[in-house]
């Protein structure tokens, strides 16, 4: 396998005459996990919704390449069974299925029973809320509990590249703090993560490396422990 896990080659992605990603090229390498930064609008969740071919009428430009495959025209079902997830924006949880029917469905391309249910397991041991609800409706949990049941489901495929989305957002502090916790321990444990976060400083705290996204470019990128303590990048995004 390539240590080459993602490479977007000059994606754009236009919607009408509104160019919302104009032409940026960044890469993911095995093991690495890639903060991409910026403001609301930047283009960050096209961008990752450009990957996952689940973007609404538009044209894409550019190259997509996963595993140093194109991947246009792909559908998005065919992207987890190349063992490609994404836990979207909003959570995505299926509202109408228990916490366990929504594990079941991450591992709808797995045929190892015994093995999804030791992995249902392990999960509701790192969540144990999950567990404790684990028939619950998964609309009628908070956002907290829906941030962590889209995580555990996107991991029940054995990832090879895992797409964060906007993890963090309208979560309580500690819901926030024991979600990086999680991202940081899946990391450690070798999977390649694409994380896009408002959150900047936790971002850049976790990752390796990191992009910054404005108005559809990319506008920095470098090794993260570099751009905490980059001036610009604090003042723009750090709130210092």
């Amino acid at each position: 396998m390539t240590d080459n896990i993602l490479t977007l080659d000059r994606l754009s992605v236009s919607y009408g005459g509104i160019e919302a990603v104009k032409g940026i090229t960044l890469e993911v390498n095995k093991g690495e996990l890639v903060a991409l930064i910026g403001a609301n609008g930047a283009g960050k969740t096209t961008t990752l919704k450009a990957i996952t071919g689940t973007l609404p009428e538009c044209k894409v430009g550019g190259q997509i390449r996963y595993l140093g495959q194109p991947l246009g025209g792909l559908k998005s079902f065919h992207l987890v069974e190349k063992k490609l997830a994404m836990v979207p924006e909003g959570r995505g949880v299926f509202t109408r299925m228990s916490i366990h029917e929504n594990l079941l469905m991450g591992a709808y391309t797995r045929t190892d029973k015994a093995g999804v249910a030791h992995d249902i397991e392990k999960w509701f041991a790192i969540f144990p809320r999950l567990k404790e609800r684990a028939a619950q409706m998964a609309g009628t949990l908070s956002g907290g509990e829906q941030q962590m049941l889209a995580m555990a489901r996107a991991l029940m495929c054995h990832p090879t590249l895992l797409l964060l989305d906007e993890p963090s957002m309208g979560l309580a502090p500690i819901m926030v703090e024991k979600i990086f916790e999680v991202v940081r321990d899946i990391s450690a444990q070798g999977v390649t993560i694409l994380l896009v976060e408002q959150n900047a400083k936790l971002a850049l705290q976790a990752a390796h490396r990191g992009y910054v996204m404005d108005s559809g470019l990319i506008t920095m990128s470098g090794r993260a422990s570099e751009m905490l303590d980059d001036p610009a990048v604090k003042a723009a995004y750090l709130g210092e």
